[in-house]
């Protein structure tokens, strides 16, 4: 049985890489940074939450539904479970913000944020009300292009992510989800000015984004978290765990 489930739509995945090394610090225990061709990345994501509900109840759909931007790292554990941390997530509803932060641990932040669709374009804007860095903000515009029908090696890694590591309540964890193969589309930057990933204390990305991606989203299923083992050593880049489980 799932432990939530809900919607993640209208997702732009903004990526830019970083030495593995000026990250690792970040990671939780157990866990290292994920490498592609000996680089990790720093994501940006920006979607709409739709409907989260617990177990099998339906889902709900004003405090279940909303904004999110999330900015993230790339980890693996022993076991090979290849996952994302969070460094920050911003979201536009006070009660799923306080829920995340007191049930799961994880970085959620009360923000102003909105998601509009104009023409070929789809804006995403935050601005940071609580806790804080008070401010932070981010107004990013991408415009959608062609589907991709086969996915990069690297587009594989940034998106086909296996759940997340999180130090859980009782040490670090990992939780699992499951959904559909996701649905991509390349898609160009139209405008990305934000501060959100230095205000997530990761160093300020040098360079245009190395990939800039979109899907119109996929239903999730979230399992329950489970312990990650002892401290892990890096996975061989491209190596791909069985099943298909991803994360935004």
């Amino acid at each position: 049985m799932p432990l939530l489930t809900q919607e993640w739509l209208d997702l732009a995945f903004i990526h830019w890489a970083v030495d593995p090394a000026a990250v690792a610090g970040l990671m939780p225990y157990g866990t290292v940074p994920d490498t592609h061709d000996g680089l990790t990345y720093v994501g940006l994501v920006a979607f709409r939450m739709h409907r989260v509900g617990w177990l099998r109840l339906p889902g709900i759909p004003y405090l279940g539904s909303f904004p999110e931007t999330n900015v993230r790292l790339y980890s693996v554990d022993v076991h090979g479970r290849r996952g994302v941390v969070f460094r920050s997530m911003d979201a536009s509803r006070l009660i799923p913000v306080l829920m995340g932060r007191a049930g799961f641990r994880l970085p959620y932040l009360w923000s102003r944020m909105s998601v509009r669709s104009a023409g070929e374009t789809v804006t995403y804007t935050s601005s940071r009300r609580w806790p804080g860095p008070r401010g932070a903000r981010s107004r990013i515009t991408v415009r959608p292009g062609d589907r991709i029908h086969e996915p990069s090696d690297l587009e594989h890694f940034l998106t086909a992510r296996w759940g997340m590591h999180n130090a859980f309540f009782g040490g670090p964890a990992f939780l699992p989800n499951h959904h559909p193969r996701w649905p991509l589309h390349r898609a160009e930057i139209v405008t990305c000015d934000e501060d959100l990933i230095t205000s997530a204390g990761v160093p300020a990305p040098t360079g245009d984004p190395v990939s800039v991606l979109y899907s119109p989203g996929v239903p999730v299923r979230l399992g329950r978290p489970t312990r990650p083992g002892r401290p892990a050593r890096p996975a061989r880049s491209g190596a791909t765990p069985a099943g298909r489980t991803d994360v935004p």
